[in-house]
């Protein structure tokens, strides 16, 4: 694919996911469409064995935009970075097609692997705001990571993922999550956890209270029984 494809390619990406922008003038000043473009003519090198020029194009680009992607990195069609500061993809990370990533994501490793040492998303990945996927593993199309989640191992299509470390609170969702970019109203297993434990508490007090009373009652009938 050219570079003019990629361009207009990379318009109607950032103006389908963004409803902030106004005009695909605007989409030249997006961090998202430099960062993606520099990566291309990248990754082309990269593949060619040019690795210090390939890395002089990823370095420029991230002193410029605060995206670092790894020339090495394999990307899809349609790859969206909302804002993108601070955001992080790995030598070996493997993106789908059309996935969304937000403001401070890392596609990293662990430290303690070799070889494939970043994620691979599938298809249609949504992750949010801050949130880190760390090792070799994969993430099933159509999955979303919630905001601030520390992902850390492999995550079966349709899901949704949220916490520290990441937790699976969803499950055969069928929305695709560049159709539905909401990063806030995602289930809190910990919130749940919190009201069971303050139901169960209730239960247990009004148990109690019932205990309580039965023996009073047996109390007060030995008493009337020694006293006759």
């Amino acid at each position: 694919m050219g570079i003019l494809s990629y361009i207009k390619q990379e318009i109607r990406v950032v103006r389908e996911r963004d409803p902030a922008i106004k005009s695909n003038m605007e989409v030249f000043l997006y961090p998202s469409f430099k960062v993606i473009l520099h990566y291309r003519v990248a990754h082309k090198l990269y593949r060619k064995k040019h690795y210090f020029l390939a890395r002089w194009v990823s370095q420029r680009a991230a002193r410029k935009t605060g995206i670092e992607i790894h020339p090495g990195a394999k990307i899809g069609k349609g790859l969206f970075i909302d804002h993108g500061s601070g955001v992080i993809i790995g030598e070996t990370a493997e993106l789908g097609d059309n996935v969304t990533l937000y403001q401070g994501v890392t596609l990293g490793g662990t430290g303690k692997e070799k070889g494939k040492r970043h994620p691979t998303l599938g298809d249609n990945v949504m992750v949010s705001a801050g949130a880190k996927v760390l090792g070799s593993f994969k993430i099933g199309e159509n999955s979303k990571i919630g905001a601030g989640s520390v992902v850390l191992k492999e995550v079966p299509p349709n899901c949704t993922v949220v916490g520290v470390p990441g937790r699976i609170v969803k499950m055969g969702d069928q929305k695709i999550p560049r159709m539905d970019l909401d990063q806030v109203h995602l289930p809190d297993p910990i919130s749940n956890d919190i009201r069971e434990l303050q139901a169960d508490n209730i239960r247990l007090h009004r148990r109690i209270r019932e205990m309580e009373k039965r023996m009073r009652c047996m109390q007060s009938q030995e008493i009337e029984i020694l006293d006759k």
